[in-house]
């Protein structure tokens, strides 16, 4: 019968597994997008009950260094570094945060044959893609205007999302990890069609932020984010590395 007692550094069994998992992760040992081991595999690896597993695998998620999924198993989560200036957060983490009631509309849903135009510049464009387009409120009040590609060989689910419940960015978090990221900040003056979705009148500037994501070399999604420039700020707080 498995030991789940405690380890002979005196930790104990569960948490000798986690800090075991967690070593791995964080050190880059498993990269994002590596499949963890099964429970199965896990509790034979350290003599110990499945249920002891799970309990970690819980925990693992809940920390956000791992993603389960029925039927499919875990994936490593990419990690946030405390040194990166700028992350981009979820639109609607944002609006709650300021007190707004948050909701989005999609206006553009559109599966294609390739990449093109600026979203797609320097990335395959002869790979299907769903293009996208979404605008996220604050109140009753335009507060984001998303445009965003999807590459369908990576996220074939996207296919067949609507996208109506959660928003598209929400959405790929859960569906697939990212093991690389590059960020763009840029101020603009509004077009007639930006100023329109935005309510703002034409050549009122804004700020953009633009994400492209990869996994293992593909690309994933490449998405342009535009914010009424009187209306928003980007704030980061970081630590000096430690050298």
């Amino acid at each position: 019968m498995p030991d789940d007692g405690p380890a002979s550094t005196g930790k104990s069994l569960h948490d000798t597994i986690r800090d075991d998992l967690e070593s791995r992760i964080l050190s880059g040992a498993w990269a994002p997008g590596h499949k963890v081991p099964s429970e199965l595999d896990l509790s034979e690896e350290y003599g110990c009950s499945r249920m002891t597993v799970n309990k970690v695998m819980t925990q693992l998620a809940a920390a956000g260094l791992i993603l389960r999924r029925r039927k499919v198993g875990s994936v490593v989560l990419p990690q946030k570094s405390q040194n990166a200036v700028l992350e981009i957060h979820d639109v609607k983490e944002e609006v709650l945060a300021r007190g707004g009631w948050y909701h989005h509309r999609i206006d553009r849903r559109q599966r294609l044959d390739g990449a093109a135009g600026p979203l797609a510049e320097g990335l395959p464009g002869d790979r299907p893609v769903m293009a996208v387009t979404c605008l996220h409120f604050s109140d009753d009040t335009p507060f984001c205007y998303e445009d965003r590609l999807i590459f369908l060989d990576a996220v074939p689910e996207a296919e067949t999302e609507g996208f109506a419940t959660t928003p598209p960015g929400a959405w790929l978090l859960t569906h697939v990890p990212w093991s690389e990221a590059e960020n763009e900040i840029a101020a603009v003056s509004a077009d007639e069609a930006l100023a329109d979705a935005l309510s703002i009148p034409p050549g009122a500037a804004c700020l953009t932020v633009g994400r492209r994501t990869w996994k293992n070399g593909d690309p994933v999604t490449s998405v342009r984010f535009s914010y009424p420039g009187t209306a928003h700020r980007l704030t980061a707080r970081f630590t000096p590395a430690q050298g």
